[in-house]
């Protein structure tokens, strides 16, 4: 279905100015097939980012028509966007920041915040470097990553990040963020739309080259990329899904995936929507689905486990122009917690004093 503000005066103005300044947009954009759900409207207007001046030049944009509803993608790996679309920019980062990936002598990597994990977590162990394995079944972007402190196999970002590089798209500031103010918490973090990761700073082991072992733990890091994708197929399913749909509870409970199961859920279908056999915690949409099924079910789940078990679960999944009704039973509830908030703060007064770059 159409975004029903692309026809609009404003947003033609904003395709029109994104344009002249050399950035590729396009009125009225596929969005929702950009996710991995490949389900779900288009967005008014769709900004393609490929360097850092394209950047600079939305940020402008963005700031002389004083839009708010701008929505960054990367992968769209962990994204969910309506059937009726997004009225609002949707900012697709092909290529901000340094190029790829590098390697410095003090151990750490360098990685720009469009790279995938799984192509991070692979040439860290090609460059010897160990500690990033855990991401090499993650489908989606180091700036995603960071953003929502993603993580598996016993890991995650927080584990590595030494500091980011951010553009608030909004102020048009650039700063460099230690990882201590990120507000780096079990897949949250202190960031907030505005804010784009464009490179990240990793610290990482150096491996024994003669091997290929890890100094940590003596187990090769490339047999450590070999089982985890070999768990990944066994446990998870491909197809139409963003992966984990739930963030698990904590770790005095059972795992979200745990708790749809004993709900009884497993295999539940909505219309074009189910949970899957394969793992209780992913829902998947069938080809040419809805994403209106997709989030229906998501309720519904929620509902049911939290009948049975008492315990209220939030979604992984960003939900992109749904009634904000809906996205609200799904958001983080200690995002209000007085500890969030400072740190929330603390990172604003941090970019705040960065440099201005409009």
């Amino acid at each position: 279905m159409p975004s029903p503000s692309a026809t609009t005066p404003q947003w033609q103005a904003v395709h029109d100015a994104l344009m002249s300044g050399g950035v590729q947009s396009s009125l009225d954009g596929p969005l929702g097939s950009r996710t991995t759900y490949r389900v779900g409207g288009k967005a008014a207007v769709i900004a393609e980012v490929s360097s850092f001046d394209d950047l600079l030049h939305v940020s402008r944009v963005i700031r002389g028509y004083s839009l708010t509803h701008v929505l960054v993608v990367g992968n769209g790996s962990n994204m969910l966007v309506s059937d009726s679309g997004y009225n609002g920019l949707a900012i697709v980062l092909n290529s901000v920041g340094p190029e790829e990936i590098s390697l410095d002598d003090d151990g750490s990597v360098v990685v720009s915040g469009h790279v995938s994990l799984p192509q991070m977590a692979r040439q860290s162990v090609t460059a010897h470097r160990c500690g990033l394995e855990w991401a090499v079944g993650v489908p989606g972007t180091v700036g995603g990553a960071v953003r929502m402190n993603a993580g598996g196999h016993g890991s995650d970002m927080a584990a590595s990040v030494i500091d980011v590089v951010i553009v608030d798209i909004l102020a048009g500031r650039v700063a460099r963020v230690g990882a201590r103010d990120l507000g780096l918490r079990f897949r949250a973090s202190a960031l907030g739309g505005q804010h784009l990761v464009t490179s990240v700073r990793l610290a990482t082991e150096n491996a024994e080259h003669d091997e290929g072992r890890s100094a940590h733990d003596g187990k090769s890091c490339n047999d450590e990329i070999s089982e985890i994708v070999r768990w990944r197929r066994e446990h998870q399913p491909g197809g139409q899904n963003a992966g984990s749909v739930f963030v698990n509870p904590g770790t005095d409970t059972k795992s979200a995936g745990a708790l749809i199961d004993a709900a009884g859920l497993r295999g539940l279908r909505m219309e074009t929507a189910v949970v899957t056999e394969k793992h209780a915690n992913f829902i998947q949409s069938d080809p040419d689905g809805r994403a209106d099924d997709v989030v229906t079910l998501m309720c519904r789940v929620q509902d049911v486990v939290q009948q049975r078990h008492g315990i209220r679960m939030r979604s992984e999944v960003t939900l992109v122009g749904f009634d904000p009704k809906i996205s609200a039973r799904f958001a983080d509830e200690i995002r209000h917690d007085p500890n969030v908030v400072r740190a929330q703060d603390k990172l604003e007064a941090i970019v705040a004093g960065g440099d201005q770059v409009l």
